[in-house]
């Protein structure tokens, strides 16, 4: 063999390891995404409408997140939180409407307080979809009851659904772990 044909053969297999590796850390990376995100993933991809502009924004999330200080709530700060929460729950049985729109606002403040941004609801959503992405569609379900119950569309049954929801999200933030993804647990 001439060596002009021993280098094209030593071109191709590096351009063949080169695009075996490439595909193979991309269908990894779509892997962790899935495993990270959950249900999650698919609502992005549904949103894009295309698998690899869902990933990069996926991906720009976490990274995002990651500069964030979330942090941990005091244990003072915490059971503050969880009082109020079931003061909000009780008032649920006689004023529904407004019990959601005090939920509502009580997870947007635990939110703040644990370091999250909290100025526009789909930033919001994005964020909390990095550490909490099984809760995320409920609390985007919960703000869509809550929206409608603003505009007197929402029955007292989608009310009683959306405190639900609101309380899945509420307990996740209420635990007292930092995330392991974030910069201070590092």
């Amino acid at each position: 063999m001439n060596t002009t044909a021993l280098v094209i053969l030593i071109i191709v297999v590096a351009m063949a390891l080169a695009v075996g590796a490439f595909l193979y850390f991309r269908r990894r990376r779509t892997e962790n995404l899935r495993k990270q995100f959950g249900p999650e993933y698919k609502h992005a991809v549904d949103q894009y409408g295309d698998q690899r502009k869902a990933e990069t924004e996926l991906a720009a999330r976490e990274k995002r997140v990651h500069k964030l200080e979330i942090r941990s709530l005091t244990a003072e700060e915490q059971a503050r939180f969880t009082h109020a929460w079931k003061k909000t729950q009780a008032h649920f049985v006689d004023e529904p409407s407004p019990a959601v729109q005090q939920a509502d606002a009580m997870v947007k403040e635990l939110m703040q307080t644990r370091g999250y941004p909290v100025a526009d609801f789909e930033q919001r959503a994005a964020d909390i979809s990095v550490d909490h992405a099984n809760v995320v569609a409920n609390y985007r379900a919960a703000r869509d009851i809550a929206q409608r119950n603003n505009s007197g569309k929402a029955t007292t049954e989608d009310l009683r659904q959306a405190m639900v929801h609101y309380r899945s999200l509420f307990e996740e933030l209420l635990d007292t772990q930092t995330p392991t993804t974030h910069k201070e647990a590092v």
